[in-house]
């Protein structure tokens, strides 16, 4: 069953966390709504893309409206494919929100445990990957591109939960919209890297299709690394979505040659909720 459904035309939402747990907001921006023109044509969110700040800033002012979470209550990141994760606090909230050059530097995942916080990271492919202690209100938001999948940023973050009391087996994980293994073709080197996080897993998340070109899977990737980081199979919902099949929501890097836009993933309470 897909987990994420479209809400207003500017977001999809992980409809089973939100209904099972009231004030989570947990979702996924698409390229619809906004006022950015030319290539960015929505709604795009990304700074670091060419787009005028001014624009990105009234996209973010859109969505913060449509899932009900002010902007001044975000944090983000600048990323780059790493696997450095930040735990972000109350007295985090506005970093990266409305100025790239507040944002948190070579970080590609956000871990919390307080209420009023929107962890928020930019994709255009990458896979996002969200986690989530119903029980005890941690949240956390990945961004695993195959640099970031390969040297682990899944088990990682498994990792900061347990070190926050949240044992791997009782981790619920979604994997987010992200370009489909049909639409991502990687080289020799990306696939030595692959197989060895691999070995003694049966199922291949790739295949070849001619000499240093192979189709790789980066959705079942990381589905496969969180299962060996201790991640209940049942507690994994994988998504459907692909940014490069699904050109009427999503802005994507390969299939728009660069010039694209950037959506964000996004989880976190609202301020009067948390368990």
């Amino acid at each position: 069953m897909e987990p994420f459904i479209l809400g207003p035309e500017e977001a999809f939402f992980i409809q089973e966390w939100m209904e099972n747990n009231p004030g989570l907001v947990a979702g996924f921006s698409t390229k619809n709504g906004g006022v950015s023109g030319e290539e960015f044509s929505t709604l795009n969110l990304g700074f670091h893309v060419g787009d005028s700040r001014e624009a990105v800033c009234q996209n973010r002012m859109i969505l913060s409206e449509k899932i009900a979470f002010p902007l001044k209550s975000w944090v983000g990141a600048e990323q780059t494919h790493e696997v450095n994760i930040k735990k972000a606090t109350k007295s985090d909230r506005g970093k990266g929100a409305a100025d790239y050059g507040t944002s948190y530097t070579a970080t590609d995942g956000f871990f919390a445990d307080e209420k009023g916080i929107l962890l928020t990271l930019c994709f255009a492919d990458c896979v996002p990957l969200f986690f989530l202690s119903p029980e005890t209100g941690h949240v956390g938001l990945a961004h695993a591109g195959w640099k970031g999948t390969v040297h682990g940023i899944g088990k990682r973050m498994a990792a900061k939960f347990a070190a926050n009391g949240v044992s791997p087996g009782r981790i619920l994980a979604v994997i987010g919209p992200s370009i489909c293994e049909k639409c991502y073709i990687v080289d020799n080197k990306v696939i030595s890297l692959v197989q060895n996080i691999l070995e003694g897993v049966e199922k291949k998340p790739y295949n070849q299709i001619k000499e240093n070109q192979y189709h790789l899977d980066l959705r079942e990737l990381n589905k496969q690394l969180l299962l060996n980081a201790g991640v209940r199979e049942e507690n994994i919902k994988v998504t459907g979505l692909c940014t490069s099949c699904h050109n009427e929501h999503f802005y994507s890097h390969r299939r728009d040659r660069g010039a694209a836009g950037r959506m964000i993933a996004f989880i976190g309470w609202k301020e009067d909720y948390l368990p």
